[in-house]
């Protein structure tokens, strides 16, 4: 045990010796590295500010060279900026973009510098050779189409899918490309839209010149025998047998045919009931002008829509529509200047009593028509005003061909008769029951007048036959089966006629209307007419014939007579308006009335009973025929009048507000009906 425990002690004893020897050693090693930390740390952070020191110094000679690079900018681009981008426009626009980098450069660090001005001027100078050389491209470049080609472009065949459709090349397309590559940067760097206007300038020239080349080349190349195309399309044709000839609405001569065997039978089917003379012998030349102007028509929707997808490409879409209208307007504004001379035309030798050179618009009018769906395509977008060129146009054609073929039509329409004939008392109007009388006349021949409606807007490309035996005609294209469809058309253009008529009556009552000083009884006298119209429409068949084209036209009118009435009724306001609860005074029973609330009341007695006896005395005179009508507005009127009066006589009726209440209080509610039941009775 003493030996174990010695053993023990010894080792014990060694342990703490190596103990302490670790000890030791760490503590050292502890040093150690407390001196190593010391020394190497400060090194370490003046190694990193080296470092740091050498990026700044890197990072400023790189700021440095790039911003010497903007002084020397103006010298090293003045040469190729003087010399102009013909020829080389990408190196042109690189040397721009390095001068405009420069000019922002110069504007935020610099702006005082001299440099700053130069750059400036050469920018300047730049742009304006950029915009020089879009108008030099645009101006080398653009020509007039040919006439050859415009007339193949127009004349293709109806079945689109087994031919593709021609398409113009206005502009080689690497002079194409350069133009989008100027009008853009004009745009996106230059800030700069005035190219758009030297665009629609040039581009609406060469528009012009295209369609009056085509004019010029019809006159050259024309005959009267026959449809005056040039050889060229004539020979091309021939290589090409798919295409079809432009569709024609026809000469003035084939409708003038039409027109004298209308003319020898009559317009009600008795010879010479007809005054309307056939233009024979007239000047073949008017066929010549007048198949120029249906096909420059044409020609000017093929040229617009191939202007339009030409400037899509160089024109920014926000400014698209408003630059295709400015390139459009001179050449359809010639083209609606010669059609409102062609009309003019007309017009003067109808006042020679020579309806049928009427007919000379009757092509132009069926064409216009027949493009009007193209021309709204190739219009939209535009401003409202050059939309309503074209159906301005048709519709002072149509009022100039329903002149010669529809007198009576004019008639309606441009009566003077303001002034005089007018009835005082507000009843229909004798231009009213002429009308009516005449579309009720006019039922007894209705074939008749559709077939002429339907020369007038097809020539005699659709021979109508009247008669069903005339159906197995040689001459007519219409069998019996399809006879039906035939007087539908027919019937379809009567009812055209007849709302036009009638549209023509309304706005000339409208007009006459204003003769009366009197809104109320202008209310009356349109009612009544509105009325007589409605009422007579509905007695025959007319009502049916309108409704092939206007189905509302019924309820239309019924909200016009509608209208009248409440027109007339507040011609009452003056009267029933002193008497309304509103601004009267308000006291308590009992209470002694101030002498401005006596006053008041006084006023509005007076106010009232003045009215209402200057109204019945005005009105009685004035007449409504419609006993039905009459008594609806009477009855109306009474309720209105006969309900305020009573609540404010029942409200005032009992205070004491003057000492002669006869005076004031002349009237009681059923006194006031009875005068209101006498309206309109001058018997009364």
């Amino acid at each position: 045990e003493e030996e174990t425990l010695s053993f023990i002690k010894e080792s014990l004893e060694k342990s703490d010796q190596l103990t302490k020897n670790m000890v030791s050693i760490l503590s050292s090693f502890e040093s150690r590295l407390m001196k190593l930390e010391n020394s190497i740390i400060p090194v370490h952070k003046q190694t990193e500010n080296l470092q740091r020191l050498q990026e700044n110094v890197e990072k400023t000679l790189s700021c440095l060279d790039h911003v010497i690079s903007y002084y020397h900018v103006a010298k090293d681009t003045e040469k190729i900026i003087k010399e102009g981008p013909t020829g080389r426009l990408e190196e042109y626009l690189n040397c721009m973009d390095k001068i405009q980098k420069a000019v922002e450069y110069f504007q935020d660090n610099n702006p005082d510098s001299p440099e700053l001005n130069r750059v400036k001027s050469l920018f300047e100078r730049g742009k304006e050779s950029l915009e020089s050389e879009f108008r030099s491209l645009m101006t080398r470049y653009t020509k007039p189409v040919p006439p050859i080609l415009i007339l193949d472009l127009i004349s293709g065949d109806d079945d689109m899918e087994t031919q593709e459709e021609m398409s113009l090349e206005h502009l080689p397309e690497s002079v194409l490309q350069d133009i989008i590559r100027i009008s853009g940067w004009l745009v996106e760097n230059g800030r700069n839209q005035d190219f758009m206007t030297v665009y629609f300038q040039i581009r609406s020239v060469q528009l012009d010149r295209s369609i009056k080349g085509l004019k010029d080349h019809f006159r050259k190349n024309s005959s009267s025998t026959g449809v005056p195309y040039s050889p060229a399309i004539q020979n091309k044709r021939k290589d090409t047998p798919t295409k079809k000839p432009i569709k024609r609405p026809g000469t003035i001569r084939k409708a003038q045919n039409l027109l004298k065997q209308y003319s020898q039978h009559g317009l009600d089917g008795k010879k010479g009931a007809s005054n309307l003379i056939p233009m024979e012998g007239r000047d073949d030349v008017f066929d010549i002008e007048i198949d120029a102007y249906v096909h420059c028509v044409s020609a000017f929707v093929k040229l617009a829509q191939s202007e339009y997808q030409l400037l899509t490409e160089i024109v920014p879409e926000h400014h698209q529509k408003k630059t295709f209208d400015s390139l459009i307007q001179e050449s359809l504004d010639n083209l609606i200047m010669e059609g409102d001379n062609i009309v003019s035309a007309a017009r003067k030798a109808i006042i020679r009593h020579d309806y049928s050179a009427v007919l000379t618009i009757f092509p132009i009018l069926k064409h216009l028509k027949q493009m009007k769906p193209e021309f709204d395509q190739v219009l939209q977008g535009t401003a409202a005003g050059t939309k309503n060129k074209l159906p301005g146009l048709i519709t002072s054609m149509e009022t100039t061909g329903a002149k010669a073929l529809e007198e009576f039509a004019d008639n309606i329409k441009n009566d003077p008769d303001k002034e005089y004939n007018m009835p005082k008392d507000g009843t229909v109007h004798e231009l009213t029951s002429n009308a009516i009388l005449f579309l009720q006349q006019l039922l007894d021949f209705q074939e008749t007048a559709g077939a002429m409606l339907a020369s007038q807007v097809l020539g005699d490309t659709y021979n109508i036959p009247l008669d069903p035996r005339d159906s197995h005609s040689t001459e007519s294209p219409w069998h019996r089966d399809q006879l039906p469809v035939a007087i539908f058309f027919c019937r379809r253009l009567l009812s055209t006629y007849i709302c036009k008529v009638l549209g023509n009556l309304q706005l000339n009552l409208l007009s006459k209307s204003k003769v009366y000083e009197d809104p109320a009884l202008s209310a009356i006298f349109l009612h009544n007419n509105y009325n007589y119209i409605l009422k007579s429409l509905e007695k025959s068949e007319l009502i049916q014939l309108v409704a092939v084209t206007q189905k509302t036209a019924e309820r239309s009118y019924r909200e016009l007579i509608e209208q009248q009435i409440q027109t007339y009724q507040r011609s009452w306001l003056k009267v029933t308006d002193y008497i309304l609860e509103r601004n009267l005074p308000v006291f308590q029973p009992g209470v002694k009335l101030k002498d401005k609330e006596r006053q008041m009341i006084k006023e509005r007695f007076k106010g009232f009973n003045d009215g209402l006896e200057e109204l019945c005395k005005i009105q009685k005179a004035w007449a409504i025929p419609d006993m039905e009508q009459r008594d609806k507005i009477r009855r109306a009127q009474k309720t209105i009048v006969k309900e305020t009066y009573g609540a404010f006589l029942n409200r005032y009726g009992n205070v004491p507000f003057t000492k002669n209440p006869e005076k004031y209080i002349k009237y009681q509610v059923d006194q006031v009906g009875e005068m209101i039941e006498k309206l309109f009775d001058t018997s009364a």
